[in-house]
């Protein structure tokens, strides 16, 4: 795994949490929808129960393996974070930490550092070289 696959994990574990919230939202709308049809005619019909249960069983799993991922994702920043601050370098650092932890953009991280975007970019490249990834990410 290289450096920057290692450290844009946490970035797409985040917009996978992010997707399986509006499923979770998705889910929420269905459990709570509810309609209603006039008839004419009285006719006796029994709702069905057991498609409400199932949509409540989902909605549970699916809550409780957002909170599985989010804190896969507190512990996965966590590691990050510990990688970031072995760089030694204050300036790669702060790179590392706007771009990968923040999830800034070239034109925000080079507007922060107060330089252009393509001095971003070769810091990036120097960056990416000064991080030791984890032989437990190596797998």
């Amino acid at each position: 795994m290289t450096a920057k696959e290692y450290l844009s994990q946490a970035q797409n574990l985040d917009l996978e949490i992010d997707a399986m919230n509006m499923q979770l939202a998705a889910l929420n709308a269905l459990a709570t929808k509810s309609t209603s049809t006039l008839q004419d005619v009285m006719v006796c019909h029994s709702r069905d129960v057991h498609d409400r249960e199932s949509i409540y069983a989902s909605l549970i799993d699916l809550n409780r393996e957002i909170d599985r991922e989010v804190d896969r994702l507190v512990d996965l920043k966590r590691e990050i974070m510990h990688v970031i601050r072995e760089v030694e370098d204050p300036v790669l650092r702060n790179l590392l930490n706007l771009r990968y932890l923040c999830y800034k953009s070239w034109k925000e991280i080079a507007t922060a550092m107060h330089c252009t975007k393509s001095n971003v970019m070769k810091y990036h490249r120097q960056a990416l070289a000064a991080v030791h990834v984890p032989p437990s990410a190596q797998d």
